[in-house]
């Protein structure tokens, strides 16, 4: 029975990785409909009321202040960072490469870990995070070939949402490394999917952003993409109680290629051999950190 237990809540966080492939495209999607600032607004009051729904409404008492205040900036930072560099890319193809730049987190999240604890590890760990940054800057070069004049000539496109979609793999990276020493094993996702809400209807409110339409078919795919987000966190929560966590943090750095792919279909974007094989490369460069921080099992000493 133990094993069938473990068996459902991997499965769950399988389902969780595999729905969170779909959200980059998703919020494009969004963002096309309703407006950058204006999409993730409804998008993120839908998702936290899923959350709260499924998971309920927690107390503040509950949570370290600190954590709450530090935690809930980052997040929310990171959220309205990602959510606006993928609606406000100037067309489907870039808002692709906004989604690949997030996935520098992984490799990031090692690095800073590695970096703030100071024990020792393998060498492979900065080549493979450099191997994630050129996967990255392949992608945006395309297929004219990875050159220095090429990847600033189209980051000059439109270099506020790379800025925002550079910063949100790092400020991602940050959160995953405090949130396990301050969070005392609570979980405050409600509580900063709201704070994202709010802060994105406070910036609405100040844009310039022209009124949303709602037709059925906007408010289906708005419903559909809040229920995405808000069960693959709550799946998550589910499956790291008793799932298979090394299998699913190595079937998690496969998310770039899971990610690509369904955005490609969904959005109807034909991509070259240069952004899959800089997709490729990022997946690579984060499974070599992964493995090579990986502790390894001790031996077990023989009885007496």
């Amino acid at each position: 029975m133990a094993g069938l237990s473990a068996n459902k809540y991997t499965l769950f966080g399988v389902a969780a990785i595999l729905l969170w492939s779909t959200l980059m495209a998703l919020t494009r999607n969004i963002a096309e409909l309703f407006g950058p600032i204006g999409g993730a607004a409804m998008l993120y009051t839908v998702s936290t009321l899923s959350l709260a729904i499924v998971m309920g409404i927690p107390k503040f008492s509950n949570f370290n202040r600190k954590y709450l205040l530090l935690g809930g900036v980052l997040f929310v930072s990171y959220e309205i960072f990602l959510a606006l560099a993928l609606g406000m890319a100037n067309n489907r193809h870039q808002a692709m490469e906004m989604a690949v730049i997030n996935y520098l987190w992984p490799a990031l999240t090692v690095l800073f870990a590695v970096v703030s604890s100071k024990r020792k590890v393998s060498f492979l760990v900065y080549p493979s995070v450099l191997l994630a940054f050129v996967g990255v800057a392949w992608c945006i070069s395309g297929d004219s070939g990875l050159s220095i004049q090429t990847l600033a000539a189209n980051i000059a496109t439109n270099p506020v949402t790379y800025s925002m979609a550079f910063s949100a793999a790092f400020i991602w990276a940050f959160y995953c490394n405090i949130t396990p020493k301050m969070s005392n094993g609570r979980n405050a996702i409600v509580l900063f999917f709201a704070a994202t809400a709010i802060t994105l209807w406070i910036q609405f409110g100040f844009s310039a952003e022209s009124e949303m339409t709602f037709t059925v078919s906007s408010l289906s795919t708005l419903l559909l993409s809040g229920v995405v987000m808000g069960a693959g966190y709550a799946l998550w929560n589910q499956a790291i109680i008793g799932g298979n966590m090394v299998l699913l943090a190595t079937f998690s750095y496969f998310t770039p290629v899971f990610s690509t792919l369904f955005s490609s279909y969904y959005l109807s974007v034909a991509l070259g051999s240069s952004f899959w094989q800089g997709v490729s490369l990022v997946t690579i460069g984060s499974l070599i950190c992964y493995w090579a921080t990986k502790e390894k099992p001790k031996p077990q000493e023989a009885p007496a």
